[in-house]
């Protein structure tokens, strides 16, 4: 199929190559450990242990695991000081540049919606038990959500690259990857680092749960039975560059980016248009970007929330635009991560390319009897995945689907 301008005298858009990934969350610390995690169908939320939850309805979460979070990195006061959002980013970062230690980012772009959430906390807790505010200081320097990219980028790098941080809901991290895309595809950038993070916070989970969006039972995307979600954590990083120039140089090519899509319904601020107008518009752009048909993706990672409409829209929208293509929600296994969801997502859809499976949908029992999907049931399962399409959702009606292709050697 033609290029996007190829009939109509603009110029021919560059393509977008992903050079190198990384990733920590609930699954592993890694791409190793993330690809053990979904092969084996891996149930990765557990009991929620950073704060309270004892009168919430939800009581799970996805988790990463201090000890391994902390460990191996600076003890410098400094460092210590630093958010846990930063200690996944600089986790994330390293992973990413240790697969292309040559390559030079001409710009960041991270989604996040919590950036130091948690610090937040803190400060308020401190203000009105006390007064006392002795670590003022460090909560009120950690909290900006560009401060956990700076870090990373300063302990990582060594450098401090300009950056870009996309808040869009729960379509933060698709967001900031088709943005990135966009950047390279144009031309006006060479390099550009990509990704999302986001941390437990105490405000948002029992934001979540005051909303009785999240479930005191399992993550069942897409099942009958389903009740709602659960919250996670973690923070993944992509490395996109221009296609020829890592040729070219001798880079490692992992997959290409070739389309993103977004759109915005407009039809609550919590609940989606039970039409799926919103899903479907965001994927079909994504069509149109790629110049390719539905009938080419061969795995969709979707949304997949669990919540009752969430699912509901989402399912309505893949239903009429495909047929019988494998669907998953990867968030069944290691919860919602808010703004780094879709970049985390980003990485499994990777992985799936990467390593011909299909992740798993778990807790899986039924499908719910007004969708029509053909849902990746409970265990990974070997295809041929060539095409991965990657959505995420927000409130507020925000819309964002990405699509990556296999890159044969």
């Amino acid at each position: 199929m033609a290029q996007l301008g190829s009939t109509t005298g603009e110029k021919t858009p560059e393509r977008v190559a992903v050079v190198a990934a990384g990733m920590v969350s609930p699954l592993g610390f890694g791409l190793a450990e993330t690809l053990d995690s979904l092969r084996r169908a891996k149930d990765c939320v557990t009991a929620v242990t950073r704060f309270s939850v004892a009168e919430c309805r939800c009581k799970t979460a996805g988790q990463v695991l201090d000890d391994r979070l902390l460990a191996g990195l600076n003890k410098s006061l400094r460092a210590k000081r630093l958010h846990r959002a930063s200690h996944m980013m600089i986790h994330a970062l390293r992973e990413a540049v240790m697969q292309v230690p040559q390559f030079e980012p001409d710009l960041t772009i991270i989604g996040t919606t919590s950036g130091g959430m948690s610090y937040g906390e803190q400060y308020y807790r401190s203000l009105c038990r006390s007064g006392n505010l002795r670590h003022a200081p460090t909560w009120i320097a950690n909290y900006p959500a560009q401060k956990p990219v700076i870090d990373a980028q300063e302990q990582v790098l060594g450098v401090s690259v300009p950056c870009q941080v996309i808040a869009n809901a729960c379509a933060s991290g698709t967001n900031a990857i088709g943005h990135a895309f966009e950047c390279v595809r144009s031309g006006r950038y060479q390099r550009v680092l990509t990704g999302g993070y986001d941390a437990l916070s105490e405000l948002v989970f029992t934001g979540f749960d005051s909303l009785q969006a999240s479930t005191p039972e399992k993550c069942r995307p897409f099942d009958r039975h389903r009740a709602g979600m659960v919250l996670g954590e973690g923070a993944a990083v992509l490395a996109l560059e221009n296609l020829e120039l890592a040729r070219k140089r001798g880079a490692p090519v992992l997959a290409e980016i070739v389309g993103y899509g977004i759109s915005t319904d407009n039809f609550h601020i919590t609940q989606p248009d039970p039409s799926g107008v919103g899903p479907r518009q965001a994927m079909e752009r994504a069509f149109q970007s790629a110049q390719i048909s539905a009938d080419e993706v061969d795995y969709i990672n979707a949304h997949g929330t669990a919540t009752i409409f969430n699912d509901a829209a989402e399912g309505k929208a893949i239903s009429q635009l495909f047929n019988g293509v494998p669907v998953s929600s990867t968030k069944s296994m290691m919860g919602h991560s808010l703004g780094a969801a879709g970049a985390v997502e980003a990485v499994i859809s990777l992985l799936a390319l990467r390593h011909q499976f299909l992740p798993p949908n778990i807790n899986f029992d039924a499908l719910d009897d007004r969708l029509d999907l053909n849902v990746v049931a409970n265990e990974s399962r070997p295809a041929v995945v060539r095409m991965a399409l990657s959505n995420s959702f927000g409130f507020g009606g925000t819309n964002a689907s990405i699509l990556i292709r296999r890159v044969e050697a």
